[in-house]
């Protein structure tokens, strides 16, 4: 088959049938003559090129989609599967009073005075913000009059009767976490000298910064010892004392002194004769120096198992809402002393007795 001499000088190839005589098919350009029936393959864009909008068979705006075009589902009251909901803007800045009627984010800050707002169990109390002559980590006790503290279980000491360290929750009356508390003592300590063990307690906030510190040296319980009875120190902020609780000697029922940072008694905490828990709470009643009952720290059943096979016990504290932040904590440090005293078990074998003999 002979080829023209003018398309191979140019390195080309001809197809079969070529004839340049034949006029150029429908579209073709017009330097390029193609056979009949022959339609050139579409050029693409260069690199980095998108095509003209509505060229290759897409519709071009605001134009009639394709046949077989269905448009994507909408999504009304809700949020596209596979991605999260909105971010909500931030419309409060730490620190700042919160407007009326705005809702609380968890964390936030409250305004002095503002109740506490209800929220899911489990939830980080929000602190509040602007008290005045407040010391740092204790906001918190500024809008509360009564806590729940629960002991953590611990599993090893539960079946082998080996001393841990304890751990508590400290929540509100809500069910919102407020403190959380961790004893720091060495394991000779603890399986050495028992429930009389001194030890020291680190109570953290949400930020697990150290807000309270107590101290409780070593000493006597009993009545037989008076000058070298049980008590308690307790500091707010670490390295700053708030108030201390003492034993006072007594024969039959149990009872201790708060006193402030200077030393002066300012309430007095009495218990009951019989200290032993059995389908029933344990009270201690918080009484002025009066006489006056202004509340009260109760050792609350816990059920059947959990007290015949553990020591992780339930309290609750109330206390005036106006009382002094300081004496509040100091309180508190009241109920991690009776606890230690009267309901902490020594290899899962109960100590509780009656009066102060023991």
């Amino acid at each position: 088959m002979s080829m023209p001499m003018s398309n191979l000088d140019k390195g080309g190839y001809v197809p079969p049938g070529y004839n340049p005589n034949v006029p150029p098919a429908p579209g073709a350009p017009g330097n390029y003559n193609h056979p009949q029936g022959y339609a050139p393959v579409p050029q693409q864009m260069p690199y980095g090129e998108a095509p003209p909008f509505g060229s290759g068979g897409q519709p071009a705006y605001g134009g009639p989609p394709p046949p077989g075009f269905a448009p994507p589902p909408q999504y009304n009251g809700g949020f596209q599967p596979g991605y999260g909901p909105p971010q909500v803007p931030i419309v409060q800045q730490p620190g700042q009073p919160m407007m009326p009627g705005q809702p609380m984010m968890p964390g936030q800050p409250m305004a002095p005075g503002q109740p506490m707002q209800p929220g899911p169990p489990g939830e980080w109390m929000s602190i509040p913000a602007g008290i005045p002559n407040c010391p740092r980590g204790l906001e918190y006790l500024t809008s509360i009059d009564q806590l729940l503290v629960k002991q953590k279980v611990e599993l090893l000491e539960a079946f082998t009767g080996f001393e841990t360290n304890n751990k508590f929750s400290i929540k509100n009356a809500l069910g919102q976490k407020v403190y959380y508390a961790v004893e720091d003592t060495d394991c000779c300590t603890r399986n050495m000298c028992g429930p009389a063990r001194p030890f020291d307690m680190k109570i953290f906030d949400n930020f697990r910064n150290e807000v309270m510190h107590l101290n409780r040296p070593l000493a006597c319980s009993s009545c037989c010892f008076p000058c070298c009875l049980q008590s308690m120190e307790v500091s707010a902020p670490p390295g700053s004392v708030v108030g201390t609780v003492e034993q006072e000697w007594t024969i039959c029922s149990p009872a201790f002194r708060i006193k402030n940072h200077v030393g002066d008694t300012v309430l007095r905490i009495e218990g009951p004769f019989c200290t032993f828990s059995m389908c029933g709470d344990v009270e201690f009643q918080i009484v002025t120096l009066t006489g006056e009952n202004i509340g009260k720290i109760s050792k609350q059943w816990s059920g059947f198992a959990r007290e015949i096979f553990t020591d992780a016990d339930f309290f609750g504290i109330t206390f005036p809402l106006d009382l002094d932040v300081r004496m509040k904590a100091t309180l508190l440090g009241a109920l991690f002393l009776i606890d230690a005293m009267f309901f902490e078990k020594s290899g899962n074998r109960e100590s509780d007795g009656v009066g102060m003999l023991s």
